[in-house]
């Protein structure tokens, strides 16, 4: 079941950044097939360099790392909290993606997995993998600063 739920909300990724009333309509050579191959291969660096993220996505990534920060230090417990704070601040990172091109296909490699942790962590009931998931989910933000700035 988190498959499908995970899936369909990549399904709403995807659309929700090829919809935007400001952008083209998306080339109908890129299939939905086409991003989920993307999808899971690692994710490259921009000749070397990070990609950039645009300025309206940013702020949600950020909030959604220091929930999870925040929650690691002060030695927090309630795991389903954290779990829909952190899927808010996807929703709203998802719903704010104007990003196209290259940049787009390499920052949707790190979100597919990002989003299954979280499906994973609102689905856990196992305190202790719980724990494992919000370190997993830590590391997510840390690769995040490895290829986007």
């Amino acid at each position: 079941m988190n498959k499908v739920l995970a899936l369909a909300l990549f399904g709403v990724v995807m659309w929700s950044c090829n919809n935007t009333s400001d952008k083209p309509a998306a080339n109908s050579e890129t299939t939905e097939a086409q991003h989920e191959h993307h999808s899971s291969d690692a994710i490259e660096l921009n000749n070397g360099e990070k990609w950039q993220v645009n300025e309206e996505m940013r702020p949600y990534v950020e909030k959604g790392e220091s929930l999870v920060e925040e929650y690691i230090k002060g030695g927090s417990t309630d795991y389903k909290q954290l779990a829909g704070q952190v899927e808010e601040q996807n929703k709203l990172l998802i719903n704010s993606c104007t990003m196209d091109g290259k940049s787009h296909e390499e920052l949707h490699k790190w979100l597919h997995p990002h989003l299954e942790l979280v499906n994973a962590l609102t689905d856990e009931s196992d305190a202790a993998k719980a724990a494992t998931i919000v370190n997993r989910l830590r590391e997510s933000y840390h690769n995040y600063h490895t290829y986007f700035k």
